[in-house]
């Protein structure tokens, strides 16, 4: 099992020599205590065959941070798992600030088969907004990647890319650059006119 990626139990169960019941059972636990959530697949699929199987965070990063022996933040800036403690981080948040405010979970992810992936998918009910989440400081065209995959898939232009740089931007093509540490922020402003 990864920390990021696509969730598959029967991997689990192999590793650890148990059965597929046991480790759903399992999971329930730690989903049961919040100590992880299942990110559900979007099965919107745009004539594409899509994932299916959901994905697996933990609620609480500096948790994993422990179990992965990381005791700085020098050591968590170098560790290769650094970028998916982040998009964990992001995820993590946008789920509580959710959950802290009753409000009901929206919060999905959408991959193709050929690896095209939206890391989180905020479902409005009319809507799609689509969210990519980037662990580097300074922006690049890699970001908008996946992005531009599904604008021109769905023909939606409202983006946002959460990265861990200080500066908020707005691009020409729809998107719009968020620093994480404004991430509440733009969660609430987004929800509130769902309400």
């Amino acid at each position: 099992m990864r920390i990021r990626g696509v969730f598959w139990p029967s991997a689990l169960a192999i590793e650890t020599g148990v059965d597929n019941k046991t480790i759903a059972s399992w999971i329930s636990v730690l989903e049961n205590s919040f100590i992880v959530y299942r990110l559900q697949p979007h099965h919107r699929n745009f004539n594409k065959r899509v994932v299916k199987m959901a994905k697996l965070y933990f609620y609480d990063t500096g948790l994993v941070c422990s179990l992965l022996g990381i005791q700085n933040a020098s050591q968590l800036q170098y560790h290769p798992l650094s970028g998916s403690l982040f998009e964990n981080f992001v995820i993590g948040e946008l789920v509580k600030s959710r959950f802290n405010r009753a409000l009901g979970n929206n919060l999905y992810f959408w991959r193709d088969n050929v690896g095209h992936e939206i890391d989180v998918i905020i479902d409005h009910g009319t809507s799609l907004y689509p969210v990519e989440i980037k662990s580097g400081q300074t922006v690049t065209q890699e970001y908008f990647r996946n992005l531009m995959f599904w604008q021109s898939m769905t023909g939606d232009t409202p983006a946002t890319v959460v990265y861990a740089g200080a500066t908020r931007q707005q691009r020409s093509n729809g998107v719009e650059v968020i620093p994480w540490k404004e991430l509440e922020s733009v969660t609430k402003e987004r929800d509130t006119r769902e309400e």
